[in-house]
């Protein structure tokens, strides 16, 4: 059990889904600082009298306003307060489920998950509660925040996991492997930066893509709002091995029928969504790779039109990676990365641009440091002869873990279903 739940994603990726957290200590403070000098509505009840009652457990006054604080910081998008209500009720609903089957988290990994909170906000964990309780946020919030995430994970790990691991035969679908040949698939895809300042208006924009209904209004979507160089041509990419593709991301577009649009997916920095358009069995066994070369050249200036056109005439110059030392001659050693590693290390949006490229292609689709950055992203080769248990694990992990994020999801509704909520 330990072994399968340590392949699995980091408790804190089963909290409540919120905006990318801050970034740096600046704007850490800056965030909570605003907050801490808005006026708080008044409250007309005593902070902690019954707002809510589930099952006849009691959220609080308090509770809530800490919650809806807590949210604001985190720059989740929505009303705070609505969001806190709705987050509560599910805590609620969850830690009856957690206490009816015995189970609680241990201090310790309550303590590492705070700990990680805080390095997300890239602070350390004194720093990080100190900045909240001077918003008004009380270490206890964030403990409890962070407590139920881990205590939920582990129910629905225990509850669900024999559920939810695949058949050998469904891995081998998710890995594109049918008989001797291979899977490839037709997508179309939006690429949608994500700063600290425009994190509510993605999220908004992307839920309204993901219910596209249509290639052409997909492709409309593309034209509009990615920042792909595939949207010049409304977004569509050529046939891609699944294998090319990230692990796990293999399982969902695997899923779509042609015209269906996944959900909004999360990449460093970006929002991306995939329209499938078609899917064929090649013939030929894909192959798959031990490691993948690649180097990224950066650029400041971000998508700006000066740098974007400097990145355009450097393309034009190099035919190798190698070819990138004579352009970073003389510059800092951070101007030029070269890197070659397994597919899973590789960061989730530089992987999809590397599945796009061969050996010696380039991608200008992808931007660091809050968007003022533009990376010059280059295939320098790929190294075949990846272990197939090793690949055949790692799908099999991405397959659990979104069967497991369903079944919870599915089960929480039934626990509202069959509640008795009341709200003052």
């Amino acid at each position: 059990m330990r072994k399968i739940l340590k392949a699995l994603p980091h408790p804190l990726n089963w909290l409540p889904k919120i905006a990318a957290p801050v970034h740096n200590t600046c704007v850490a403070l800056a965030a909570i600082g605003v907050v801490a000098t808005q006026p708080q509505p008044a409250i007309a009840q005593s902070l902690f009298s019954p707002a809510i009652t589930v099952n006849e457990d009691v959220i609080t006054y308090f509770e809530l306003e800490q919650r809806a604080l807590f949210m604001t910081i985190l720059r989740a998008p929505g009303d705070p307060t609505d969001l806190a209500r709705k987050a509560l009720v599910e805590d609620r609903l969850k830690q009856q489920a957690i206490k009816q089957a015995g189970l609680e988290a241990a201090p310790e990994d309550v303590e590492a998950g705070i700990d990680e909170f805080a390095a997300r906000a890239q602070l350390k964990t004194d720093d990080f509660v100190k900045a909240l309780e001077q918003a008004g946020v009380s270490r206890e919030t964030l403990r409890d925040f962070v407590e139920i995430g881990i205590s939920w994970r582990e129910y629905v790990s225990a509850r669900f996991l024999s559920q939810s691991r695949p058949t050998e035969a469904e891995i081998d679908i998710a890995i594109g492997r049918s008989g001797s040949g291979g899977v490839q698939v037709l997508l179309s895809e939006v690429i949608i930066p994500v700063t600290v300042e425009n994190m509510e208006q993605v999220e908004a924009v992307a839920a309204e893509i993901s219910q596209a209904k249509g290639f052409d209004a997909f492709s409309a979507a593309a034209a509009k709002y990615s920042a792909s160089e595939t949207r010049a041509d409304g977004g569509r990419l050529d046939w891609i091995p699944i294998t090319d593709l990230p692990a796990g991301l293999r399982p969902m577009i695997l899923e779509l029928a042609p015209g269906e649009v996944t959900a909004p997916i999360s990449l460093p920095k970006a929002v991306a969504l995939f329209q499938m358009r078609g899917v064929r069995e090649s013939g030929v066994a894909t192959p798959r790779y031990a490691s993948i070369e690649y180097a990224v050249y950066y650029l400041a200036g971000g998508r700006s039109p000066e740098t974007l056109a400097t990145a355009a005439s450097l393309v034009d110059q190099i035919d190798t990676c190698d070819d990138l030392y004579g352009i970073a001659k003389g510059q800092p050693e951070t101007t030029l990365e070269r890197s070659s590693k397994a597919p899973g290390e590789i960061p989730r949006d530089i992987a999809l641009e590397l599945a796009k490229l061969d050996e010696g292609e380039t991608s200008i689709a992808l931007t660091r440091s809050n968007g003022q950055t533009l990376m010059m992203l280059m295939l320098c080769g790929r190294t075949a002869g990846q272990g197939t248990e090793d690949l055949r694990q790692e799908v099999s992990d991405a397959l659990t873990q979104q069967r497991l994020n369903s079944f919870a999801a599915n089960f929480l509704e039934q626990l509202r279903a069959d509640a008795l909520i009341i709200e003052q």
